[in-house]
């Protein structure tokens, strides 16, 4: 890919998205060149954070700069993307729904990496956790005191859990670079590079209203709140997720599914909110502390599953499984809890606007 397609627009700084005020119409009301602002200004933090990453040294994720910068990457793929879904009316059809899922494809690649570091070392913490006071079969209860260590079944559980995620973590490391180096990323970046000075608004879009596709995010969003059993929620560990959970089904936990939709619906509802105000207006701390709850849910019962998953390895020891058990149950209480939590965030009144 040209050196050109790394840099840029003329006229903006690197790094630094445009903080003017979102164009208006008559009315006060923000248009189509509000949009347009908006996605060139990612385009061109993409564009920024991917030169970054290039510079040093091209780590698909991890610490560092290199790492900074692939966050920074996922982040401008995901508000692209979540603006082209929220107002895809104002857009080019074709060129919008090709865009949509290699953007999707891009953000996910790198993801992956840290999401399987980051997951071990929630299990890992877990299980240091939970070793002063788990019970194993045939050997009693073991004491509280650190000086003891992890007890047999937890340590075997550990070592388990870390072949199973580092292996992961490396193969979706190495997946991460072959897409960084390949033809479709380039076509993904080339896309970008061209957004990032021309973005195709169709006609009806210079004088649009981006409020009512805005407002149709945060109706969605409210709807699928309104669907979820928060009055379950403010249970410890509610009845329907504990029996599934003591299962030999291996199919996802059938509450999660509805609050991972939350979850993506509430962050397209946010990054509408920033097309119509360019990021001048601080976010709903209601929003946050939602969006903290839904991120550790995630997590949560990503990790479980993680749990549940290394249980099921063949031939293991009925103390190592005994062990995963209880860090699986101890992670669907980090779900239930992290529910409770969003159901006390959201039900707080919103923060008005000035």
């Amino acid at each position: 890919m040209a050196q050109q397609h790394l840099d840029p627009p003329t006229g903006s700084v690197a790094g630094t998205a445009p903080r003017a005020s979102a164009p208006l119409d008559e009315g006060g009301a923000p248009i189509g060149d509000a949009l347009a602002g908006y996605l060139r200004a990612q385009a061109t933090e993409f564009l920024r954070s991917l030169r970054q990453h290039r510079e040093t040294g091209g780590a698909a994720s991890g610490g560092g700069e290199s790492g900074d910068a692939a966050r920074s990457l996922r982040r401008s793929a995901r508000r692209i993307s979540g603006s082209l879904h929220t107002f895809r009316p104002l857009l080019d059809a074709d060129w919008s729904e090709r865009m949509r899922p290699e953007l999707a494809w891009l953000s996910g690649t790198l993801a992956r990496e840290h999401a399987y570091s980051a997951r071990l070392e929630r299990l890992l913490g877990a299980l240091n956790r939970l070793s002063g006071t788990v019970s194993l079969p045939g050997q009693g209860t073991t004491g509280s005191s650190k000086s003891g260590g992890l007890t047999v079944g937890a340590a075997k559980a550990g070592a388990l859990l870390d072949r199973q995620l580092t292996l992961a973590r490396t193969r979706a490391h190495s997946a991460a670079l072959q897409a960084l180096g390949s033809s479709r990323f380039h076509a993904v970046a080339d896309s970008v590079a061209v957004l990032a000075s021309e973005v195709p608004l169709v006609p009806a879009a210079d004088t649009a209203d981006l409020r009512p596709l805005a407002a149709a995010a945060q109706d969605r969003l409210a709807d699928a709140v309104t669907a979820l059993p928060l009055v379950v929620a403010g249970r410890p560990y509610n009845a329907e997720a504990l029996v599934h959970g003591l299962s030999a089904d291996t199919a996802p936990q059938p509450q999660d599914t509805s609050w991972h939709q939350v979850r993506l619906l509430l962050r397209l509802h946010r990054y509408a909110d920033e097309v119509l105000h360019r990021g001048e207006r601080p976010v709903d701390a209601r929003l946050l502390g939602a969006g903290k709850a839904l991120n550790r849910h995630r997590d949560a019962a990503e990790a479980a599953a993680a749990a549940a998953a290394a249980a099921r390895t063949p031939r293991i020891a009925p103390a190592t499984a005994y062990a995963l058990g209880v860090l699986h149950a101890d992670q669907r209480h980090e779900v239930e809890a992290a529910r409770f939590a969003f159901q006390q965030a959201w039900q707080k009144e919103a923060v008005p606007t000035p």
